[in-house]
């Protein structure tokens, strides 16, 4: 099984010729709206274990990554009245670029016949509209696939082994066959591909970076869990 790793939402950079329309919003940038803190930390202490990764530093409120084309989330209120050209701009020398990228390897690795396990690196904030999340950590799975749902098990169990004390619940915060990028591509690679969004309390993070212990807990879990899994 190859592994591929990513991180769609790893800082809040803008790219200076569209600047302008955050520089009153630096907070937001800074806020959980703009990146999902601590996550490209976590996922540069999981690299060492993927076949291939990828990230993104450029600021979901710029346009999101993690979204399809046609959601009215890909350009947020900052970025939805860029002109139609500035638009397409930022659609093909980021979303596309990102997102092509990382389908086209996974097209490489099943075109050989190999299996692809994709895990997506996320963050979420522990408090949403006043609501406290229950949950330490998050996986995130397409409830329909047996194979997904096993995995999600299989990787509970293993991180659960490393640290007894984490709450971790399936597909929540959000759904796993909610739009995303991983929803995506199943509908591509309806076979020999699992896509797991990993999602992780930002209780966890101190300026911007994951604690130590939850690191070295989820490299060990995933690890166990894919070395369980081929042996």
């Amino acid at each position: 099984m190859k592994l591929i790793l990513t991180c769609e939402h790893g800082g809040n950079s803008i790219p200076i010729e569209f600047f302008e329309y955050f520089k009153k919003h630096q907070s937001v940038l800074n806020s959980h709206r703009g990146l999902d803190i601590g996550s490209l930390d976590l996922f540069h202490s999981l690299k060492p274990l993927s076949d291939f990764s990828l990230y993104s530093e450029i600021s979901r409120l710029l346009i999101e990554l993690n979204r399809s084309l046609h959601h009215n989330a890909l350009f947020s209120e900052f970025s939805k009245n860029l002109s139609k050209a500035d638009k397409e701009k930022l659609i093909n020398s980021y979303y596309l670029d990102y997102r092509n990228n990382v389908e086209n390897q996974i097209r490489n690795y099943i075109n050989i016949n190999e299996h692809v396990l994709h895990i997506s690196v996320h963050s979420f904030t522990p408090i949403l509209n006043n609501n406290l999340r229950n949950c330490d950590i998050g996986l995130l799975y397409d409830s329909r696939l047996s194979s997904e749902k096993q995995w999600s098990k299989k990787l509970k169990l293993s991180i659960l082994k490393s640290n007894p004390n984490y709450n971790i619940r399936f597909n929540y915060p959000y759904l796993g066959k909610a739009d995303g990028f991983t929803t995506y591509l199943r509908k591509q690679f309806p076979c020999n591909y699992l896509g797991i969004e990993l999602e992780v309390n930002q209780k966890f993070a101190k300026a911007n970076m994951m604690s130590s212990q939850l690191k070295s807990d989820l490299l060990s879990a995933i690890h166990l869990t894919i070395n369980k899994e081929h042996p």
